[in-house]
């Protein structure tokens, strides 16, 4: 290490995203504290409690400029060694308390060390599915072999199931072929059977039980880049019994898509290591949800899977870097069934796996299934669906015709590269409002009911904290900052207004504005206020190229897909920008409607059908190759935009007059405010 790079080493966190830079040295403890990002320890940092472990994601981060290693820690301590002898600290773990930095590191907070842990809102929606699922469950009672009738046990199974059920010709699963003989003797000759069919293979038996058997589950998952949603479903009801999310592991390796790519292109031999994770991840999933319902992994026969383009092909082992540069070649985008345990999912070995199809090179199964859910095919009316997120996916249009694109938001919207920034978890600022008189802000926290300006909030607010600021939060700031005065039409920090409110600080050729001081500094820097700009500003210009091309400028209704777009508050996304003019209450979230996609498909063989030729049908416009992305681009960085009038929305709110900034915007590199703590 060269004596200019061992003065100073850049640490980022994950899953939170939050970096920062420190001396050599620097506890890794410290380190975490000092940016915020809540790591437990109640030892004193003596290395007892183990409560503050971590890991190091090794490789080369071409985003973050960085190459990380477990030796840019320095060794294990005498205390440390003690408690891995001790309490068994698993290898690829460290004490946080005793690891003192080296050089530059992406540390990754385990789940099981998260006591603030993002908060998934990915919840089972409510709608009633019509089962048919792909897996028949046949009970039947076959004649014991004699002397006579030299048939071999599954040959005479396979009649006794065909004169039951009907099924002429039923291959057996070769996982089967070992234990038939045990269950059938087992049950008495009695047995029950399930039977899958789809219309990608004939009907095989895939699981055997002796005697009856009474319930059967399948699984429902959305894999997106940041979050896990699972459902557990019963395949004869129709009911989804169980729902469970967690964080996607995979953040460690890049927090949005292009950096996981980015990741696997500069470290091919780590592929493995990503497609691992999301798998762990599924299976501890699975784990949560059968134990919340009595039942056996066993019991589960049936699953879809939808993603992103990345993501699908992580999950099935395949290397994303194709993904990465034009013509963003899918290795497959049809429809697939596979075995579970082709993937190395610990549900039943019969068990099956239907992954939806994809729509276009970054334009995923998720897309397709919210569509799926969402049904705009079938409607008359225009309809706009966005799932936003790190990647935002859209699909417009009607029964007439129907086109899908994606736009590269990054990662602002999910607070990762905002100064406060962080995902929703218990502490972060997700509502704010601020008085247009006074210039005050008032907000709410995730784990607290209250209002920062209502009574119990103060009692309420030491068990959580205050730590950042999340997606809907900081869209939310910056629209009330638009609306009070704060920021110009152009996204610029009005420097003149320190002379009404003290919330307003130089920062060099910038300015901030202070929401809150409590544990730590909360604060919206100009930098933050053009990383929601830039973001908003990809998506809508994807939206208005569809819209062009479609040859319509106006949208009956729009739906905001995602666990994100469903805590967005209609008016504040309008206000932005983010979507274009629309009747406010033809706007809505539909929450996870990938989610619901995924589950239509589990439940009912007939969605399976419709999607895939749903798919077919639909126009994929990459927004990449379209000469006039750069232009729509340029007049979405206003708030709301800066040549599109919003007459539907200007009839219902009182927009800002045009405001000329008084100090030029800087160039984001004037001096940051250090957080102060409490």
């Amino acid at each position: 290490m060269s004596e200019s790079t061992a003065k100073l080493a850049k640490v980022v966190f994950q899953p939170s995203g939050r970096r920062g830079t420190f001396e050599v040295g620097t506890p890794l403890l410290d380190a975490a504290r000092s940016l915020g990002v809540y790591v437990e320890s109640v030892c004193g940092g003596r290395g007892i409690c183990g409560r503050c472990q971590i890991s190091v994601s090794e490789g080369t981060f071409a985003k973050e400029n960085l190459t990380s290693a477990a030796d840019h820690l320095e060794g294990a301590t005498e205390a440390e060694t003690r408690y891995a002898t001790l309490r068994n600290l698993p290898d690829d773990r460290r004490l946080s308390c005793q690891a003192k930095i080296l050089g530059d590191l992406v540390v990754d907070i385990p789940t099981d060390a998260q006591t603030n842990r993002q908060v998934v809102r990915k919840r089972a929606e409510a709608k009633t599915i019509e089962p048919d699922s792909a897996i028949s469950l046949v009970t039947v009672s076959i004649d014991e072999p004699d002397m006579e009738t030299p048939h071999g046990d599954i040959d005479r199974l396979r009649e006794a199931l065909a004169k039951e059920a009907g099924v002429e010709t039923l291959a057996t699963d070769p996982v089967l072929l070992p234990r038939v003989q045990t269950i059938l003797r087992k049950g008495h000759w009695t047995v029950t059977a399930a039977i899958h069919t789809d219309i990608s293979s004939g009907p095989t038996l895939v699981a055997l039980w002796p005697g009856e058997k009474q319930a059967i589950y399948g699984l429902a998952v959305d894999i997106g880049s940041t979050t896990i949603a699972a459902h557990l479903c019963n395949l004869q009801t129709g009911r989804t019994v169980s729902s469970a999310g967690t964080s996607n592991p995979q953040i460690r390796f890049g927090e949005d898509l292009m950096s996981r790519v980015s990741y696997v292109q500069m470290n091919p031999t780590k592929l493995p290591d990503l497609v691992k994770a999301v798998r762990e991840a599924i299976n501890a999933l699975v784990g949560k949800l059968i134990g919340d319902v009595g039942a056996e992994r066993a019991d589960v026969l049936d699953a879809t899977f939808v993603g992103n383009p990345v993501m699908h092909h992580l999950f099935l082992g395949i290397d994303p870097v194709e993904l990465g540069g034009a013509p963003f070649a899918l290795a497959a985008s049809d429809a697939m069934v596979l075995t579970a345990r082709d993937l190395d999912l610990d549900l039943n070995p019969g068990a099956r796996v239907y992954m939806l199809p994809c729509i276009a090179g970054h334009v995923g199964a998720d897309a397709a299934a919210a569509t799926l859910s969402e049904s705009p095919y079938s409607l008359e009316e225009t309809t706009l669906l966005v799932d936003v997120g790190t990647n935002a996916e859209i699909v417009l249009g009607n029964k007439h015709r129907l086109l899908a694109a994606s736009s590269p938001t990054g990662p602002a919207f999910e607070g990762a590269e905002i100064s406060s920034g962080q995902r929703a978890a218990p502490g972060a600022i997700e509502r704010i409002r601020i008085d247009k008189d006074t210039l005050e802000p008032r907000f709410k926290v995730i784990g607290v009911d209250e209002w920062s300006d209502e009574e119990g909030f103060s009692e309420k607010i030491d068990s959580v904290g205050v730590t950042g600021i999340c997606g809907s939060g900081i869209i939310e700031a910056v629209v009330e900052m638009y609306l009070s005065g704060l920021i110009t039409e152009d996204g610029v920090i009005d420097g003149s207004m320190a002379e009404k409110t003290h919330r307003i600080r130089s920062e060099g050729r910038t300015f901030s504005y202070v929401i809150a001081d409590r544990d730590i500094e909360i604060s919206i820097l100009q930098t933050d206020i053009r990383a929601i700009q830039l973001a908003k500003g990809a998506l809508y210009a994807g939206i208005k190229l569809l819209q062009d091309k479609l040859g319509s400028d106006h949208i009956d209704r729009i739906r905001f897909a995602g666990a994100f777009g469903s805590y967005i508050e209609p008016k504040y996304a309008m206000i932005l920008g983010l979507i274009p003019d629309c009747a406010l209450d033809g706007v809505a979230g539909v929450g996870n409607a990938a989610g619901t996609g995924a589950r239509m498909a589990l439940l009912n063989r007939g969605y399976r059908r419709e999607i895939e030729q749903t798919v077919h049908n639909i126009e994929k416009i990459e927004t990449a190759l379209e000469p006039k992305f750069q232009e729509h681009f340029v007049n979405a960085m206003a708030l709301p935009n800066k040549v599109d009038p919003f007459p539907n929305l200007r009839a219902a709110v009182e927009l800002p007059e045009r405001k000329e900034p008084v100090a030029a915007e800087g160039t984001g590199d004037g001096r940051r405010r250090r957080r102060r703590r409490g």
